[in-house]
Formats: C-alpha cells, sequence, structure tokens
C-alpha cells in the first residue's frame, strides 16, 4: 500500500513523460518492444489478460505494451520523486496491464541497460504489490497528468469488475477440468487418451 506522503501528479506526469520519452528512443526500444511481445506469446496466466473481454493476443498485446510502457515510466518517475521509495513506487495497476508489466520486466538485459543509459530505475516489488485498482485512484491521476490521453477502459478495468469476470472465467476453466485461475488439473499426459476418462478437478 502507498504511503501518506505521496509526490504531486503534475511533478510525477512530467517526469514520466520524459521517461517515456527517452526510452522511446533509447537505440533499443524497437528489441525491447518486439521481445515482450514474444514472451507474451509464450507465457500468460489465466487471470490477468483473459480478464479482457474478447481477448486476441494479436489485437491486445501492443496496445497493452503501449499501456505498460507509461506505467512503468509512471512508477520510475515516483521512485525518483519519492526518493527511492519502493512502496510508493509499486502503484495500483489493473490486472492486464500488470500482467504486460512483467513481460516487459522479463527482458533483464535490455531493461538493465536502458536503466544504465537513462539514470532512472523501473522498479518492481511483487511483495508489495496490491491488486486493488479501482478508477479514480492515484495511479490515474498520474496517468492524466502525463498527458498520453484517456486511458484505453477494455484494459483498464476496475479490481472489482476483474473479480467479477475472473468468476465468470473459472466457470469455464472448470469445465474444461481446470482448477480455479486455472493454477491446476489432472490431467495424465502418461495415458494413451487422458480425454477418453471422466475428468477430476482439483484446486
Amino acid at each position: 500500500m502507498a504511503p501518506q506522503t505521496m509526490p504531486e501528479p503534475a511533478e510525477v506526469g512530467r517526469r514520466a513523460a520524459e521517461i517515456l520519452d527517452q526510452v522511446m528512443q533509447h537505440p533499443s526500444s524497437e528489441r525491447l518492444r518486439s521481445s515482450s511481445m514474444k514472451y507474451s506469446s509464450c507465457w500468460a496466466t489465466f487471470t490477468g489478460y483473459p480478464a479482457i473481454s474478447r481477448w486476441s493476443l494479436d489485437r491486445d498485446a501492443g496496445p497493452l505494451l503501449t499501456e505498460a510502457m507509461r506505467v512503468l515510466a509512471l512508477k520510475a518517475a515516483v521512485f525518483e520523486l519519492s526518493g527511492g521509495d519502493e512502496e510508493a513506487a509499486e502503484l495500483l495497476v489493473p490486472a492486464p496491464v500488470d500482467e504486460m508489466i512483467h513481460a516487459v520486466l522479463a527482458q533483464f538485459t535490455l531493461m538493465s541497460q536502458m536503466q544504465r543509459d537513462l539514470g532512472v530505475t523501473f522498479p518492481h516489488a511483487t511483495e508489495l504489490e496490491e491488486f486493488t485498482y479501482t478508477r479514480g485512484c492515484l495511479t490515474d491521476a498520474y496517468y492524466a497528468a502525463a498527458g498520453w490521453g484517456p486511458q484505453p477502459l477494455c484494459y483498464w478495468l476496475d479490481s472489482a469488475e476483474v473479480t467479477r469476470r475472473l468468476d465468470q472465467l473459472n466457470t469455464h476453466y472448470q469445465a474444461a477440468g481446470l482448477g480455479r485461475d486455472g493454477r491446476s488439473h489432472n490431467f495424465n499426459f502418461d495415458q494413451p487418451d487422458p480425454a477418453a476418462a471422466p475428468i477430476g478437478v482439483s484446486g
């Protein structure tokens, strides 16, 4: 949870816009983009991207990457302006955008190089994450102050709406033989035809 004293939206927005511009102008920016997109095609959770209505990797990955880079710039700005406060920089973010943030941060070598070259830190601390994003929170104020225009609401989903959608998704997951949030199944791939036997689900 963010501390009581946070940087003002105007200063965060201004600095975040500068950081994002520097990232986009960096010689490795296109490689970062393409690498992050490839990561998204080989790794995804059952609880982030699928919360998007009519989710399609081909259609949604690009716009989600844009949102992820904007959030990373906001987090970097807050980290810098708060004197390196990780707790302050762990902004509330909707699940689909958060999943793409992980795809970007997985490009460790590129992100490390950018941090060195730009003199900024892109903070991320899983133990400080909270999945309680709500529309109109401080993250939204920072985003607006950066001058990037309206947030695409198909991705910026309130946590209550994400929960509602995940409940619906879990009905489908369990019907397909998957445990809650896709975290388990009892498929036995050592059997010649696992689909021939009744499927039990645990978890």
